[in-house]
């Protein structure tokens, strides 16, 4: 978003663009509903709704760890008897993916309880707990003094790194969606660009890759900002946005994403999606 909301091309889109800030869950919903145009929208939301197409080029994802989608367990307690996971219900993708983990390792029904971000809480319910976001990345920081302060002995799986070591593929997040009627064939997610007849042309995709490359070429003030929002230390916030996100849609997150749909219908997590291939 560096050309959205900094100098000098936020003049210029804010002509352009008309912004609401909400959760990629919410993004989701405006899209289907015909009430917004563009969204960065959870990718299982693309199964839920496939008349949306991918915007090229633009992703968040992770190549290894991620640290802001966790599982927290006791460590007394293997993956495999998991009883119950407390889980913050921000991304419906994170739980698809996790439901795949379980499969994975033994554990295909333990339930999944939706409970507010808040670890001491979610482990007075459950055995375990699934943290997204800020307080996924707080819940690290503050680990070794949960340990002090508990004396209970944790175990921290980051779900990227986890996904990644069990398939060798990224693990993709989130993409710009953007809202356009359905194909012939009722498949819609072309990577390579924007429906024939959309209201959206190439220069939407151009603004969005341009405004990805700047706020890469401007780390340390994008670390600065966000240093001042969070009350996270100023090295984690650089590692986070330069080393564990990942922000370009490639073969890699393209094949990622084709292993994520075709794992999540096959164990009926999501429905059966199709993407379509590049080229």
């Amino acid at each position: 978003m560096w050309d959205f909301e900094h100098a000098p091309l936020d003049s210029v889109l804010a002509r352009r663009y008309q912004i609401d800030r909400i959760s990629p869950s919410d993004c989701a919903a405006r899209l289907a509903s015909g009430q917004a145009d563009i969204g960065l929208v959870p990718i299982a939301a693309l199964a839920a709704n496939p008349t949306l197409r991918i915007l090229p080029g633009c992703t968040i994802a992770s190549k290894g760890r991620v640290r802001s989608l966790i599982l927290v367990r006791r460590a007394a307690q293997p993956l495999s008897a998991l009883r119950s996971v407390a889980a913050d219900i921000a991304s419906r993708t994170t739980l698809a993916y996790a439901r795949i983990l379980f499969h994975r390792w033994g554990n295909p029904s333990v339930p999944f309880l939706p409970l507010a971000a808040d670890l001491d809480r979610m482990l007075e319910r459950a055995d375990a707990a699934i943290l997204i976001g800020d307080p996924a990345l707080l819940s690290l920081e503050e680990r070794e003094n949960r340990r002090v302060r508990t004396g209970e002995s944790l175990v921290y799986h980051d779900l990227a790194e986890e996904w990644t070591t069990l398939t060798g593929l990224p693990f993709v997040s989130a993409v710009w969606g953007i809202a356009c009627s359905s194909s012939s064939d009722g498949r819609i997610a072309d990577v390579q660009g924007i429906a024939h007849g959309s209201p959206l042309d190439e220069s939407v995709a151009e603004d969005f890759l341009k405004s990805r490359d700047h706020g890469l070429a401007n780390i340390e003030t994008l670390v600065a900002e966000w240093s001042a929002r969070l009350p996270i230390p100023e090295s984690t916030i650089r590692t986070y946005i330069t080393t564990n996100i990942h922000y370009i849609l490639d073969d890699e997150c393209i094949a990622g994403m084709k292993a994520f749909f075709r794992e999540a219908a096959a164990l009926g997590i999501l429905p059966e999606y199709t993407m379509a291939t590049p080229g």
